[in-house]
């Protein structure tokens, strides 16, 4: 398995055989509004360009419609006649878009030798979660690839405890700035990422979604330090730079 983190939560995974794009967020730094003021978003450039991110895509993945997850610069460039998974709810809108095959995610399904299985996500704990709207995550398995759990854009709460308690994936993926909305946190900051590494000591935790928002309160060092005060390897840790590619295989 090869993952490239692009920016934020946008990854290209070659897996099986097969290459997925995930959340595709294609927006030129600094051209959509700031969440908090402090600046525009993205607050960083991608670190290749779209031509290259696209290059050999075969699968989208699209897991809600927040601009930082599916911009209107995606919604263009992105081929409309790739298959796109997506949550049930937003296909309509992804269809308005002009994708012509697009599935909702409402268990599981396969795809050239994948199997998706949708995951539940809260993006945030109430009152927040009804202002972020609905998201998903998703597990994702293939013949002699190692087990995959993207968490999304959720907080860790009890669903997604038991997702890893009860599946035991061999990556973890997560979405670890520490983003807070009105001071709420909508994703999983420092201490609720090292908390998914003691939750799975078996798995390696990918640390995703970093730096490129300005409403993200954790770094990468933030994280980096975190994980050192609870004895979490970095082995067991990685916390990829945009643009660089991680290659695992199964445990």
């Amino acid at each position: 398995m090869k993952l490239q983190l692009i920016r934020n939560a946008t990854l290209k995974l070659d897996y099986a055989g097969r290459t997925v794009l995930i959340d595709p967020y294609l927006a030129p730094k600094h051209t959509l509004p700031s969440f908090t003021g402090r600046s525009p978003n993205p607050m960083v450039d991608l670190p290749v360009g779209i031509d290259d991110i696209l290059d050999g895509v075969e699968l989208v993945i699209v897991s809600h419609l927040h601009d930082d997850h599916f911009d209107s610069v995606a919604m263009q460039r992105v081929p409309k006649h790739l298959p796109l998974f997506c949550q049930p709810g937003d296909e309509a809108t992804i269809r308005e878009a002009g994708f012509t095959n697009v599935t909702p995610l409402t268990g599981s399904a396969t795809w050239e030798g994948l199997t998706l299985t949708r995951r539940e996500g809260s993006h945030g704990l109430a009152p927040v979660v009804e202002l972020m709207g609905s998201v998903m995550g998703f597990s994702l398995e293939a013949a002699g690839e190692p087990s995959i759990y993207w968490a999304g854009d959720t907080v860790l709460y009890p669903p997604v405890a038991a997702v890893i308690r009860d599946t035991k994936p061999d990556i973890i993926i997560t979405h670890s700035c520490g983003a807070r909305w009105d001071g709420d946190l909508i994703v999983m900051d420092a201490v609720e990422t090292v908390s998914v590494c003691e939750a799975a000591p078996d798995a390696v935790v990918i640390a995703t979604h970093m730096e490129a928002l300005d409403h993200a309160t954790i770094s990468r060092q933030d994280l980096l330090q975190a994980a050192e005060d609870k004895g979490i390897a970095p082995s067991r840790l990685l916390i990829p730079a945009d643009g660089e590619t991680v290659v695992l295989g199964r445990s």
